[in-house]
């Protein structure tokens, strides 16, 4: 176990925001973190990387209790924020060098560490680059780089592909999967299912402070949802409600349509009965975690715009 989160708790003016959240991550396993706003997410990053002191509960990073050995423990951590945070006077690489002096890497060593980071997120090219001619992708390219500095073993990753074009995320994902390869511990939080699916081992599903599922995200999946969802549109809410009380499945407004459960049993009996209510749309598709979201918390937890 590289990182242990034991019995969390945290209280802003005695209103609980995090309540009893334990947990472990080992070496080369990525965990998922996923909440809505307000579930608690950023409290509990805090506590994990000491920048929020726990009412109750502690965390340990290898050795190192993060409350009480907070240096120790931090030359073990890398974080990649949700904000750049770039120094804009700097270039690509100064940025770096700067930072490694936090690690007392200094002079030529920081300058080869530097160079070393640079070749592995592939932006050996823009090294005297001023960090306002980069691209959004670069930037946070260079944010991870920049987290790696002190060689970590273990590195927070709070919606880390946030704004990004697809075909550059794919690129992130890339990086962090290598990581993953080299035994890094890693916590990733994310508003993205497809994101959460493709690079978490297991995930923790939070609403108001409280651990409501864990497991890996197919587990997750088909524990709460099953193989298919099928969209429908068109039908009356009193129909769906009989056929779902009939086949001992569940149905959750979204948008103008519903979304229904097929029964592993049954799946295409349903599926014929639906079709002859000459719905508007109908359609079938595997589940994934927004359906998982949707069902236990009654929202999406994706959104179109970050912040």
């Amino acid at each position: 176990m590289l990182l242990t989160a034991y019995d969390l708790w945290k209280f802003y003016k005695e209103k609980p925001v995090v309540q009893g959240v334990s947990f472990t991550i080992n070496s080369g396993q990525i965990l998922g973190l996923l909440g809505s706003n307000g579930a608690g997410k950023t409290t509990i990053i805090g506590m994990l990387y000491g920048a929020v002191i726990p009412n109750r509960g502690f965390v340990q990073l290898g050795n190192y209790q993060v409350q009480s050995q907070p240096r120790e423990a931090k030359k073990m951590m890398g974080i990649v924020s949700q904000e750049n945070n770039i120094d804009p006077d700097f270039t690509v690489m100064e940025n770096l060098v700067f930072f490694a002096h936090h690690y007392r890497i200094t002079g030529k060593k920081a300058r080869q560490r530097a160079r070393e980071l640079l070749a592995l997120v592939e932006m050996q090219d823009y090294a005297k680059y001023r960090i306002n001619n980069l691209s959004a992708g670069l930037k946070r390219r260079l944010v991870l780089a920049r987290a790696l500095i002190n060689h970590p073993r273990f590195i927070f990753l709070d919606e880390p592909t946030t704004g990004l074009d697809p075909d550059v995320r794919q690129n992130f994902w890339q990086l962090v999967i290598d990581l993953k390869k080299n035994g890094c511990g890693i916590l990733l939080t994310t508003h993205y299912m497809d994101e959460a699916e493709r690079l978490c081992d297991d995930l923790i599903l939070l609403q108001q402070g409280k651990i409501i599922k864990t497991g890996s995200p197919q587990q997750i999946i088909q524990s709460e949802i099953g193989k298919e969802i099928v969209e429908i549109e068109g039908i009356s809410q009193a129909t769906l409600q009989q056929l779902a009380k009939q086949y001992q499945t569940w149905y959750h407004p979204f948008g103008k349509s519903y979304l229904l459960s097929l029964p592993a049993e049954n799946s295409q009996v349903l599926w014929q009965q639906l079709s002859a209510t000459n719905p508007l749309r109908l359609t079938r598709r595997p589940g994934n975690l927004e359906d998982v979201f949707l069902r236990i918390t009654g929202k999406s937890l994706e959104r179109k715009e970050e912040r």
